[in-house]
């Protein structure tokens, strides 16, 4: 007689549960109320939206923005290398440049608001919220025509740009870091003390490898937040994408609305391919990292902490 081997299946719940880890880390498992609203909510949305791309349709061909020669100039190539590509070209190195420097510029004075050193805590917090509190337009405008006026420096709109992205996003980058390491339970910090490993260890070897799998999907919301804010170089005439797009494209065509339309389409393009590879490094970092935290939100959004289930002890 053959013996039949059964393989047991998982719980239902347990499948449930294995299944969830895949949703987006940023929401928690709706119930079944909620589902129901969520679905009735989203049926009300996608008419709201179809109807308002019809109004928005109707609208653009009554004046005339429909027609094929405003939309002409996008179908030649030298457009696209003359005037979009370079500005798009611009757009990602100030992005790029902001967000090598504003990441550890978080990190430094993210570990230092949490520092034992009251000295080295209060010149870090007082950083972080003076520059969180200034309007990114102010600061771009401050180092643009500041750096003149007040040190005899010739600032260009590009530094501009990158100066003031780095200051403003930077700071909140470390309350994102300040957050994400406070989110680390505080009986990890003990038992690390308690086993002989100094504070700054501690922070080093325990928390922050930890506190990164927690900030992940955090830092790429605010570096996507970050990629847009680089049109405000517009008001410094950074020659940007949506300088190209809002202010040469129209000098030359006299078709602003497309030229709008399409430099959107391109930031829309952009901002999903920057989520993608943030949903990928957060899946990536969470089957090699193991925590027990929870992961947070930007400082600025409606499910923001402030602190997490425990305190741990600070680096020096």
């Amino acid at each position: 007689m053959t013996a039949v081997t059964t393989v047991e299946r998982p719980p239902a719940r347990k499948r449930r549960v294995e299944s969830s880890e895949r949703v987006s880390v940023l929401y928690d498992i709706p119930g079944p109320k909620a589902r129901i609203r969520n679905n009735v909510l989203t049926v009300l949305v996608v008419l709201a939206v179809l109807f308002a791309v019809y109004v928005m349709v109707t609208k653009l061909g009554e004046k005339n923005q429909l027609s094929a020669e405003l939309w002409t100039p996008f179908l030649r190539g030298d457009v696209w290398i003359n005037l979009i590509l370079p500005g798009l070209v611009n757009t990602l190195s100030a992005a790029a440049v902001a967000a090598l420097i504003a990441v550890p510029f978080g990190f430094v004075f993210g570990i230092g608001r949490l520092s034992t050193n009251a000295w080295i805590r209060r010149s870090a917090g007082a950083v972080v919220e003076f520059f969180r509190a200034i309007p990114l337009l102010i600061m771009i405008f401050a180092v643009m025509f500041g750096g003149s006026a007040v040190f005899g420096l010739t600032v260009t709109p590009f530094w501009a740009v990158v100066i003031g992205l780095v200051l403003y996003n930077g700071s909140v980058l470390a309350e994102i870091v300040r957050a994400g390491i406070l989110s680390i339970p505080r009986g990890q910090s003990e038992a690390a003390l308690a086993v002989g490993l100094r504070p700054g260890q501690v922070m080093r070897m325990i928390l922050l490898p930890q506190a990164v799998t927690v900030m992940m999907p955090a830092i790429v919301a605010q570096l996507v937040v970050l990629l847009k804010d680089t049109a405000l170089g517009f008001i410094v005439s950074f020659e940007d994408l949506l300088n190209a797009g809002a202010r040469v494209l129209p000098s030359n065509f006299n078709n602003i609305i497309p030229a709008v339309i399409v430099i959107a389409i391109i930031y829309i393009i952009i901002n999903v391919m920057v989520g993608a590879v943030a949903t990928w490094l957060e899946r990536r970092s969470r089957r090699s990292r193991k925590t027990a935290a929870k992961p947070i939100a930007r400082p600025d959004s409606p499910t923001a902490v402030e602190g997490g289930v425990g305190t741990p002890t600070p680096a020096p």
